[in-house]
């Protein structure tokens, strides 16, 4: 499995690919003429297209040993640690989700979505894996996680058929829609409520579109080692097929754009009782195939 990750040491930020045992392949050092001007950072490299990418599975595959980092000499950013526009998003996609949302206001018959619904999140909210997600005391009283699929799209594309969507995603990874629920509910559209800095952990890696089938993997989320959410990606009312012709209707789509899908059933408000996150919390987001996102909540100040 190729993983694609951007990274950082006392040289500066880079890209790299993640080699067994946690090496780190450094593209930079690596690439030579086959990845010239492409390295610069994650959105260069996937405007480079099909070549680019075959060219760096082909370093990954067998790294110049000059290249590569040991276990632990660099620290992981988000793939795109802040992406040129906003991160967008996808609210109330898998059914069991959108039953436990509408018992906590009461409602017993749940009308399903009849089209996609949504929203978007600010591109610094962006954090990288291992980094901390802040409690926001006194702004929120009800900080909540979303494990998440995230589709990184790698071509440009408007009004996008349903069955050439796929064609359009350069990659996948794992986002956490860390979300404020009070602060949701109360300004009535959601990006309030799903902008608080820090507030969208994202890695920490990127998965070449065509080395998983990501429409149809597992998908957990654990808080301090329990489980809170397992489910599938086959479950979701709306694929990321229909989520990106949908998006794309009159909408241009761009070469590192990323897409969050939505999240499964068992986030914290819909338990009982409620569960919110603490200082000290630790969650862990997880999808069969790329791997897990582990991030702590921590008290600012």
């Amino acid at each position: 499995m190729t993983r694609l990750v951007t990274f950082a040491d006392a040289k500066g930020q880079r890209l790299g690919a993640m080699l067994e045992g946690g090496r780190l392949l450094d593209l930079t050092a690596a690439g030579g003429a086959a990845l010239a001007g492409r390295t610069a950072d994650m959105l260069a490299l996937i405007e480079g297209g099909p070549s680019v990418l075959a060219a760096v599975k082909a370093l990954a595959a067998n790294p110049p040993a000059g290249a590569v980092l040991d276990a632990g000499a660099a620290r992981l950013l988000a793939p795109i640690p802040r992406p040129r526009r906003n991160v967008f998003c996808v609210g109330r996609n898998y059914m069991d989700h959108v039953a436990e949302g509408d018992r906590t206001r009461g409602i017993t018959n749940p009308e399903l979505p009849k089209f996609p619904q949504f929203f978007t999140k600010a591109p610094d909210t962006v954090i990288a894996h291992e980094d901390w997600i802040p409690a926001h005391d006194g702004v929120t009283k009800w900080l909540d996680y979303e494990v998440e699929l995230a589709a990184i799209i790698g071509r440009e594309g408007r009004d996008i058929p349903k069955d050439q969507a796929l064609d359009h995603v350069f990659g996948w990874s794992i986002g956490n829609d860390v979300t404020g629920r009070d602060l949701q509910r109360r300004y009535g559209q959601w990006f309030k409520g799903k902008s608080l800095d820090r507030s969208c952990p994202l890695g920490p890696w990127i998965v070449p579109a065509d080395e998983l089938d990501a429409l149809n993997t597992g998908i957990r989320c654990f808080v301090n080692g329990e489980k809170r959410q397992d489910s599938h990606t086959s479950k979701m009312i709306f694929d990321v097929k229909e989520i990106i012709h949908q998006l794309s209707l009159g909408f241009t789509l761009k070469p590192g754009d990323v897409i969050i899908t939505g999240t499964p059933e068992g986030v914290g408000y819909a338990m009982q009782p409620p569960q919110t996150l603490k200082p000290g919390d630790v969650v862990e987001c997880e999808i069969d195939g790329i791997g897990r996102l582990r991030n702590t909540v921590r008290a600012e100040g």
